[in-house]
This record gives C-alpha cells, sequence and structure tokens, in this order.
C-alpha cells in the first residue's frame, strides 16, 4: 500500500508586521532595518503593497512581536521616521509544500531514528535511489519528494530491485515516480552519451576516473578497451586522438557505443566490438596466416572487417624510450598514479613510416583530436598522425573496467603476443578490481601474478573511490611482463 503525502500538512502559517516604505526610500530602509527584517530563505523581505504601487511593504522578522515597534531601536526608529510616516501593518506568510527542501520534508514523513537518504545518483533525467531495507515501506513518498524537488531536472526517479544476477552488470529498476523512460543522455568532459538506464551499465560516480585515466593517453596512442559499455573511456579517448578498440559483451552497450562515437563525430577512430573479451583480445593479437603474404586482414567481429571505419588505417611505429619505462617501474605497491609514465610520452615516443613492404595496401587516417576551447566547446583539429590497423603490432593501453572479475581475465594474456611481430613496448593494462579491508595490495598484485602467470613489476595502485565501509576500487596499472610473446613461426 502506497503511503499518501498530504502536502497541506507542511504549510507553516506565519503572522507577521510589515512597514509601509515609499519605493524610493526602500534601499535606504532595508540599510537602517538590517537585523529586523524577515530572514528566511528564498523569501524576499521586500514585497509590493497591494493597495498602492507608490509603496512597498518591508517585512519585519518573525521577532518582533508588538506593531509598536518597541523590538527596534528607538534611533533606527528615529532614523526612519526622518525619511517617511512610518506605518505599520500586519502581514501573512504561508510557507508551504513547495517552500521545503527535499531533506526537511523527508526528516518530518519518516519515523525518528530514519535516516532520509542523503543523495542520489542522477543519470540525465533518471534519479536513481538507493533505498535500504527499512526504508522499503516509505520508498513512494521519497520517490515523489526527489521528483516533485528535482522537477523538470529529474523527471524519473527509479530503484534498484534485488542483486545483480546478469551478466551484463545492468541492475532491474522499478519507477516510482514519473514517467517510465530510462532512454537518456548524459553529458561529462564535453562528451554526449546516449543510454537506456535500463539496458546498459552506466556509474556517474566515475567521472573522474574516466578524466584521470584518460589525461595520461597521448594523440596518436592506441587503446584496447576489453569493457567499453557505452563509452565513457572509449569516447573521450578518440576525441584526444587515439584510435580504440572497443569491445563490450552487452550488444545494447555495443549499439549506444556505436550511436556516440557518431554523435561525438569520433566513430572514425572508435572500432566497436561485441564479444566475450577473452575472445576479443585474442582475436585482436592473433596474426593471420595471410599478413606472411599481404597486410590486409579482416577481423571477424560479429561479422565486421577489422577496418570497419572510414577506410583502411595507415600503418606506423611508436616506441617508447627506456626512459619512459624507468619512470613507470618506480615505487612498487605505492599508492600513486602513472602521470609521470604517460605525461612525457609524446615528448618521447618515435614515430616512423614502416618499410614499403609493411605498408602494404592499408589507407591512412589523419587523427582528429577534439580541443577543448575556452567556452567549453569542442573543435577537431587534423594532427598528423597515423595509426596501425594491425593490433596484434602495437598496442599502447589496455583498460579493464570490470572491477568484480577484472583480475580473472588476466589470463587471457598468457602467451598472446607474437613476438616475431611486435613493434613496441607491451601495452601498460589498467586492470579495475576491489579491495576489502582485510585484503592487502600485496594479495591483488598476487591474484594478478596467478591468473597471468608471471611477476608484475612495480605495479602502480590508485583508489578510484570507496564502494563500501570496507570496500573501495582501484586501478591497477602495469606493463605487461614479457612472459605475454610467445615465439611462433609459420612452416609453409
Amino acid at each position: 500500500m502506497k503511503m499518501a503525502l498530504d502536502e497541506s500538512k507542511f504549510d507553516l502559517h506565519l503572522k507577521l508586521w510589515a512597514i509601509r516604505v515609499p519605493r524610493e526610500h526602500c534601499k535606504l530602509a532595508t540599510r537602517v532595518l538590517n537585523g529586523y527584517m524577515l530572514d528566511r530563505p528564498r523569501v524576499k523581505p521586500i514585497t509590493e503593497d497591494p493597495t498602492s504601487d507608490k509603496t512597498r511593504y518591508l517585512i519585519l522578522s518573525e521577532n518582533i512581536q508588538n506593531p509598536d515597534l518597541s523590538d527596534i531601536p528607538d534611533e533606527k526608529l528615529a532614523e526612519l521616521k526622518s525619511l517617511f510616516e512610518v506605518e505599520v501593518v500586519p502581514y501573512s506568510v504561508t510557507l508551504g509544500y513547495s517552500y521545503w527542501t527535499a531533506d526537511h520534508i523527508l526528516k518530518q514523513i519518516l519515523p525518528s531514528g530514519v535516516e532520509a537518504p542523503s543523495s542520489f545518483e542522477t543519470i540525465g533525467h533518471v534519479a536513481h535511489l538507493n533505498i535500504s531495507d527499512e526504508l522499503l515501506p516509505y520508498k513512494d513518498v521519497i520517490a515523489k519528494v526527489i521528483y516533485d524537488k528535482n522537477y523538470p531536472r529529474i523527471q524519473t526517479v527509479v530503484n534498484k530491485v534485488g542483486t545483480i544476477t546478469n551478466e551484463f552488470r545492468v541492475p532491474k529498476f522499478e519507477v516510482l515516480a514519473g514517467k517510465d523512460d530510462m532512454e537518456t543522455e548524459v553529458k561529462q568532459y564535453g562528451a554526449i552519451f546516449k543510454l537506456d538506464y535500463s539496458l546498459v551499465y552506466w556509474n556517474s560516480r566515475l567521472e573522474h576516473e574516466h578524466l584521470r585515466l584518460i589525461s595520461l593517453f597521448q594523440p596518436g596512442e592506441i587503446i584496447c578497451d576489453m569493457f567499453a559499455g557505452i563509452g565513457p573511456f572509449a569516447i573521450p579517448a578518440a576525441q584526444k586522438g587515439c584510435l580504440v578498440y572497443a569491445n563490450d559483451l552487452n550488444p545494447d552497450s555495443i549499439r549506444f557505443l556505436k550511436i556516440n562515437a557518431r554523435i561525438n563525430k569520433v566513430d572514425d577512430l572508435v572500432h566497436a566490438y561485441n564479444m566475450d573479451a577473452r575472445k576479443f583480445i585474442a582475436q585482436l593479437m592473433t596474426v593471420p596466416l595471410s599478413s606472411l603474404e599481404s597486410d590486409n586482414h579482416k577481423f571477424e567481429s560479429s561479422g565486421e572487417d577489422m577496418t570497419s571505419g572510414e577506410g583502411q588505417i595507415k600503418l606506423e611505429d611508436r616506441n617508447v624510450t627506456d626512459e619512459v619505462k624507468d619512470k613507470f617501474d618506480d615505487n612498487s605497491y605505492k599508492l600513486e598514479t602513472v602521470e609521470n609514465l604517460c605525461s612525457q610520452a609524446n615528448a618521447n615516443v618515435i614515430t616512423a613510416k614502416r618499410r614499403s613492404e609493411d605498408n602494404g595496401t592499408g589507407g591512412s587516417a589523419d587523427v582528429a583530436v577534439i580541443a577543448r576551447t575556452k567556452h567549453g566547446s569542442n573543435k577537431r583539429i587534423k594532427s598528423s598522425e597515423s595509426f596501425t590497423n594491425k593490433p596484434w603490432e602495437h598496442v599502447d593501453h589496455v583498460i579493464m573496467n570490470l572491477p568484480a572479475s577484472a583480475l580473472q581475465f588476466l589470463d587471457a594474456f598468457r602467451g598472446l603476443i607474437q613476438r616475431r611481430y611486435w613493434k613496441a613496448s607491451l601495452p601498460l593494462i589498467h586492470c579495475y578490481c576491489f579491495m576489502r579491508s582485510s585484503e592487502t595490495m600485496e594479495y591483488i598484485v598476487s591474484e594478478a601474478e596467478s591468473a597471468l602467470n608471471a611477476s608484475i613489476q612495480n605495479p602502480i595502485f590508485h583508489k578510484v573511490r570507496d564502494v563500501a565501509p570496507n570496500k573501495a576500487m582501484y586501478c591497477l596499472s602495469f606493463r605487461l611482463p614479457e612472459e605475454a610473446y610467445v615465439d611462433l613461426h609459420v612452416t609453409g
């Protein structure tokens, strides 16, 4: 049974006094009576006089009880009387439901000792509540208050039902207030993301982490996003001028990823795939037999060509110097970021055209970097960088944003890369994970090493956020160990 909300119960009727002030003296009168006027948020102490357009009402404080104004110092009254005839009139103010904040109303509704929801996640026009069990009997009235106090910015209020059990990490929701429409639009860091919150995963609380990791990338780098979702890493990386291979198991996520790449005008730099992450990275890094005769390669992914963007992409080497590698191999297990590694990478990267025999018949694709103007709008700027359409030869970064299980997916890198064809340093892995208060960084690294079947040299942890009282989300970054290499020779 839904709990009804009687809005009239929140009406507060104030019986006050006001002074009728000539319009030309309003400014001076407010200065003289500073501290003695009505002081309520969002209520102006000067209002219209319903009897004359030549005067205004100056509403006095609730502490002024007597119409003779004996609660106001004589010198202030004398200063007013020297300007105009002071006339006191009764004045009534009603502060109703629309006046009070959501927090105030919820505290009046909920039982004593029950804490009102302090915040909610906003996804476009959708408000996602996380209502505790003790508040479930009041969920509808809570949703109504949240809706009323945030409309029209919020037009749909939902609550998660049960636990997440599906393979796509998408909760089930019930609509508690507003329209039953979960398809919305989110704007972050100059990018637009369309999504259906009932079909795909989205976490607005990760915006700063998206920005942090993208800030480490340089224009011209090649990114592999194994759990891309609708593109919170992939789209801004492409806007920065990176080539992104983005994969997700959820077909709806990939559908919106392609939409977002198109509306953000980076669809030529984002290649989207819909498959299991292990299969994706394995096929991405597999050197086809045909490469021995030709550099043309078709990557079979739901019938897609590997070069499914606007034409094929020109080959180019990017070699990270030992100096940059040394910067990464520093400060084991410390809570650090990898800015020192990546912020200087652009100055240390040497780009060189491959020999003509490596160029094959692949076409070129200029990098269209999205630059932020001082007014916040995006502007595409042509860059001289070119990309390889042969990821088995070079990838700069691998993003694994599936904190509940990404560590287990590291086994996909065992013997993954053929040394004979790899043209640069091994990629940096950015693997997200959860860490409980009872666990240590050493334990997380040991789990990663077990999955890789290799030793990780000098891992770097970055704390993303607390997700529960004794549980936090981290990003573990490290250079892929050389055990990922495999030496295979094709004989014919």
